[in-house]
């Protein structure tokens, strides 16, 4: 199955919830790399590659989140993936 990536920018009260670590942790049960961070606007942004089922999985859960988010808006971009993640880690800016 081909590959894909998924960059999202997720909206609403996202950071100080464990966003980062709970979307770590569901991309980890999903099988997929990448990353995710928070961004200085208070956003939290994640890129993910794996195939698109999986990565759909993802983004379903992206849009609740963890029990003390709340999610407001998830922009998706589906991009060809580029396969250079090792693993789904946390990214501290």
């Amino acid at each position: 199955m081909n590959a894909e990536r998924l960059l999202l920018r997720i909206r609403g009260r996202v950071q100080g919830v464990w966003y980062r670590a709970s979307a770590r942790e569901r991309a980890q049960q999903l099988g997929v790399t990448g990353w995710v961070t928070n961004r200085p606007d208070g956003s939290v942004e994640l890129c993910a590659e794996g195939p698109r089922p999986k990565l759909e999985r993802l983004l379903a859960w992206c849009h609740q989140g963890p029990p003390a988010a709340d999610v407001n808006l998830v922009d998706p971009e589906w991009l060809p993936a580029t396969d250079e993640y090792d693993g789904f880690k946390i990214v501290r800016t």
